[in-house]
């Protein structure tokens, strides 16, 4: 019988409104708050098999051993649609100039990001927008499929029903996004000009860089280049991170 969901999302604040939301579908629920894999360790096995864990927006990776021992399963609400897999969804659709964005809620797995889909939201990318600003609407609508899937998550013993909708190939990883701002000197300028209005947000503290002589120069970029509209503005600013002095490209 289900009769407790554990919440992982990194904001208390997040936790108490999403708690209070399938409260109202499920008085009788008990909630855990969870961050960390060790706050997950420290939940009881019986605890586990009469719980429910939800993802919103969580970085943390379920080991495989607590996603088994989960009685009613694990979802996972994801920032981006299912073509954007993986690590920084909104800043790698805004390099590709993708035209559809949106947010996934899926059944949690051993690999992440690659679970069954049991609900998506999409939406056309608006004209210039920033990458920012992508983040952001992905955020409401990401909040608004978990209001469409509260009723369930909160009184359906059984698993959420599948969608049949697969995810994209393609899945990005950290390690492709500190490639990726790692600037080469011989970089054109519309390349440039993508990767910064992409990447220039210090996103998980990486920064776009260029290194010349074995010093290491981040890019300060303001203003940011606008998605579609990135020739028009200027080079970004180069900033020299051993001395915080601020250079000219």
């Amino acid at each position: 019988m289900l009769q407790n969901i554990i919440i992982m999302t990194p904001r208390a604040q997040q936790q108490l409104a999403l708690a209070a939301l399938l409260r109202e579908h499920n008085p009788a629920l008990s909630f855990t708050p969870a961050v960390t894999v060790e706050g997950l360790a420290t939940i009881a096995p019986e605890s586990l098999r009469r719980s429910r864990l939800i993802a919103f927006t969580s970085g943390t990776i379920v080991p495989p051993e607590t996603l088994d021992a989960l009685g009613h399963g694990a979802y996972n609400f994801h920032p981006g649609p299912p073509a954007y897999p993986g690590w920084a969804p909104a800043h790698f659709a805004w390099y590709e100039r993708a035209k559809i964005f949106g947010a996934t809620a899926h059944l949690m797995t051993e690999r992440v990001d690659a679970g069954p889909i049991v609900g998506t939201e999409t939406f056309i990318i608006p004209h210039g927008i920033s990458v920012r600003e992508l983040e952001q609407i992905a955020y409401v609508r990401l909040a608004y499929l978990f209001w469409r899937l509260a009723r369930q998550l909160a009184t359906q013993t059984e698993p959420l029903q599948t969608l049949p909708i697969e995810w994209g190939k393609g899945r990005s990883t950290r390690q492709m996004y500190e490639s990726i701002c790692n600037i080469p000197l011989n970089i054109s300028k519309e390349e440039l000009d993508r990767r910064i209005g992409a990447f220039h947000d210090d996103f998980r503290g990486i920064h776009p860089t260029v290194t010349l002589h074995g010093i290491k120069f981040r890019a300060a970029c303001e203003p940011v280049p606008k998605r579609e509209e990135a020739t028009a503005q200027p080079s970004p600013a180069i900033e020299d991170t051993r001395s915080n002095v601020r250079r000219r490209a």
